[in-house]
């Protein structure tokens, strides 16, 4: 076996290295030292991946044992650690734009108390060894390790600021509803080990394994691994939690929304294709879930004016696209677009973060505007980010959107109008959100027009790298229709295997002209209603409905979290202080009284001694005789 695979322990443990120093010594360290701590052992996770990434390329693959983590008479699970083309293209992902979200930290968070930076920092570090340990697991309770990782980190990480109480509500609402989803997925696991006896990806994916489980209970095992993936990666109904995250510092956006937690839902579906592809029924729900959440989201972003928000439901649609692509089949798209959303949608929430810092902490886009003039790398970066996610020809959504997209219409033409649709929703609300943030005139104060400026290197260095990454990264995956080769699929066919569409290259060609066509006149009417934008009155109408957000916050609110704090509130007043609390204290109470009465027996009195002895000794010989 080559070396670096012997390596591969180091990836995930650098960053818990990180963690463990920055943690402990957050009030010694400088804020350089654990900035340098903190992004230093990203970086070397990601050279290490760098060249793992290449020995898999090379195809050498490899199945780690390390230790028995869980062994009983007839059950055991090993820690092992799966290099494969799947996870080692997720490792990549995970540690390159980690890295950058580290180094654009630095400048970011420089205002906080050194140990509160170095604090933010050990959960970054946490966060990224929890995804590792996630995609890295060589069988599904290694997985769920990481999986339940990531979801403490975000809670760490969205409630940062907890003297904030709404921040600290955001972070207990994703807590909650992850906790939901994972119950879903852990029963899954149950169900699992029940009927092949096994939670190692290669013995049950392997054909002894999936024998034994009958169609229903594949079904069943898919549909509560979907459960999961709702929760981690936001789809209706466990989609609401998302938004609110936007709560934590905007990198801890960048870093939950592009490469890292919100994908945790596809890599698993991913991983479980060999179980997903024999589940038609879950394959329907994933793809009607997909996409009521992509057109769901994009009609919530249209109204939105809190800059984060825009992009918080931008990635929830997204995500909704990649379901839409497992639902299909067409798994490898999904992976794609995991990869180069991860760039656009990191670009973005940085870049977003760049114009927060300039506006001293402004997230209203309406008191916006004119920003290019005064941040212009922000502004070309944020720019091309919209084109990528539009699906513009030349950049990185392009080829995955279009690869969705056709697999989508090769399935059924009916979803992918619809599909096509949230497409362009898409292009319009980023557009809208380019254009009111950056052109125009400034609408803010004359102290915040005083202050603009284009931020520190740290941060716009980032957003370069995280540009040109949206530009080229999609040339990985140029379908055969225009030359190439589809690289990204001829890696990933050992792991994952490629849908079979059938379209012909004419019919291809027919596709990509017509969604572009469509995405450039949505992207006009985006600046043709904007280009002179003035604040709003309030939405009224329909208009209304979008930016209440369809009322789900609202419903939940009244069909779920009201009754159950009402029942709280009655097991708490009732059950607990009057019936429970009351037993125990009325049992101590009744106590404490006998033994007041029983002290009366003890007078002191040698006579009354003698009195009680006759009378048992009596009552002993009644007993005796005629009993």
């Amino acid at each position: 076996m080559n070396n670096i695979l012997q390596l591969v322990w180091l990836i995930p443990l650098l960053p818990l290295v990180g963690f463990v120093i920055n943690g402990l010594g957050r009030k010694s360290l400088s804020k350089n030292l654990s900035g340098i701590i903190g992004s230093a052992v990203v970086l070397a996770s990601f050279v290490l991946s760098m060249l793992v990434f290449m020995q898999v390329k090379s195809g050498t693959t490899a199945s780690l044992h390390y230790f028995n983590f869980l062994e009983l008479s007839k059950f055991k699970v090993a820690f092992d650690f799966k290099i494969d083309q799947l996870s080692s293209l997720f490792l990549l992902i995970i540690t390159g734009v980690g890295f950058l979200i580290h180094v654009y930290s630095t400048a970011y968070m420089h205002y906080e108390d050194g140990k509160d930076f170095a604090k933010y920092f050990a959960y970054l570090n946490l966060f990224v060894f929890s995804m590792l340990l996630l995609v890295m697991g060589g069988n599904y309770l290694i997985m769920f390790i990481g999986w339940e990782g990531v979801g403490l980190c975000s809670y760490l990480l969205i409630g940062y600021w907890f003297r904030n109480t709404d921040y600290t509500d955001a972070a207990k609402k994703a807590f909650v509803m992850n906790r939901i989803g994972d119950l879903g997925f852990l029963l899954a696991l149950f169900w699992l080990i029940a009927k092949v006896g096994t939670l190692q990806f290669d013995e049950v994916f392997s054909s002894a394994s999936l024998a034994k489980l009958s169609i229903k209970d594949i079904t069943g095992i898919t549909l509560l691994m979907f459960v999961g993936a709702t929760g981690k990666s936001a789809q209706i109904p466990l989609y609401t939690w998302l938004p609110d995250a936007m709560a934590g510092p905007t990198p801890v956006s960048a870093l939950i929304h592009a490469a890292t937690m919100v994908t945790a839902g596809i890599y698993m579906i991913a991983r479980s294709n060999a179980l997903f592809s024999l589940a038609p029924l879950t394959q329907t729900v994933i793809t009607v879930i997909g996409l009521a959440t992509a057109l769901l989201a994009a009609s919530i972003a249209i109204k939105q004016n809190d800059i984060k928000k825009v992009l918080a439901y931008s990635t929830v649609s997204q995500l909704g696209f990649m379901f839409l692509a497992l639902g299909t089949g067409n798994y490898v798209a999904a992976i794609f677009h995991v990869m180069t959303h991860a760039f656009f949608k990191a670009l973005m929430f940085l870049g977003s973060g760049s114009v927060i810092h300039a506006m001293g902490g402004e997230q209203d886009i309406r008191k916006m505007g004119g920003l290019h003039k005064h941040m212009k790398i922000t502004s070309i970066t944020f720019f091309i980010g919209c084109l990528a996610i539009s699906g513009i020809p030349g950049f990185s959504g392009f080829f995955s959107k279009d690869e969705i997209l056709s697999g989508v219409f090769s399935h059924n033409v009916v979803l992918y109008s619809l599909a096509l649709f949230a497409a362009l929703l898409t292009a319009f609300y980023m557009f809208r959100l380019y254009i009111v943030t950056f052109t125009g005139s400034f609408r803010g104060t004359h102290d915040q027009e005083h202050h603009l400026h284009e931020s520190p290197k740290a941060m716009t260095i980032p957003l370069i790298i995280l540009a040109v990454l949206s530009i080229v990264g999609g040339y990985v995956g140029v379908p055969e229709a225009l030359g190439g080769h589809h690289e990204l699929a001829l890696y990933l066919t050992p792991v994952v295997k490629s849908a079979e569409h059938h379209l012909t290259h004419g019919t291809e060609y027919t596709l990509m002209v017509v969604s572009t066509f469509l995405v450039l006149i949505s992207i006009l009417f985006s600046w043709l209603k904007f280009r002179n934008y003035k604040i709003e009155a309030d939405a009224k109408g329909f208009g209304k409905i979008l930016q209440n957000k369809w009322y789900v916050d609202d419903i939940y609110q009244l069909l779920i979290v009201r009754p159950l704090q009402n029942v709280a509130g009655f097991l708490n007043k009732i059950v607990e202080s009057k019936i429970i609390d009351g037993a125990v204290n009325g049992l101590g109470k009744l106590i404490n009284y006998g033994s007041r009465q029983m002290r009366w027996l003890q007078s002191g009195q040698v006579g009354a001694y003698v009195l009680l002895m006759v009378i048992g000794m009596l009552i002993l010989f009644f007993i005796q005789l005629f009993l």
